[in-house]
């Protein structure tokens, strides 16, 4: 993450959700940072002083300082390059699919269904949950 950030502002001052969205693009979708990644990492580099920030607009625009170019400079061009290596992006779009299917399918139940349908989906979703892992531990 931090070097991320560091390459990214070696481009121009960005806010935290714009980095996140120019990651997300930039590796191709395979990586996108969550704000309990991006931010605290953000705190970390100025609390070091590798990068200032200012407000606009009610945001914090973030831009490196002088020892942070430096470091920008001696660490990797592009670090989310490498998240997209070796991704499989037709089976990655069929999962976020699959998973954005299910939660369709469970919204639906939780605001149409009664309380006993509720509560087999909630089953449903947990056996779900519990069936992936059982896959990583190579059970049945």
């Amino acid at each position: 993450m931090r070097a991320s950030i560091l390459a990214l502002l070696k481009d121009r001052r960005m806010h935290g959700y714009e980095m996140i969205q120019e990651i997300a693009e930039r590796s191709g979708g395979a990586w996108k940072p969550s704000p309990g990644s991006v931010y605290p990492t953000l705190q970390l580099l100025e609390d070091e002083g590798l990068i200032a920030s200012e407000s606009e607009g009610g945001k914090k625009l973030f831009a490196l300082t002088d020892s942070g170019r430096e470091a920008a400079e001696e660490g990797p061009d592009a670090p989310w390059e490498e998240a997209g290596r070796g991704v499989d992006f037709e089976a990655l779009t069929e999962i976020r699919q699959a998973g954005f299917g299910l939660m369709e399918a469970f919204g639906q139940v939780w605001k149409t269904g009664s309380k006993e349908q509720r509560e087999k989906a909630l089953t449903v979703i947990n056996d779900a949950r519990k069936k992936l892992y059982l896959i990583l531990a190579d059970e049945d």
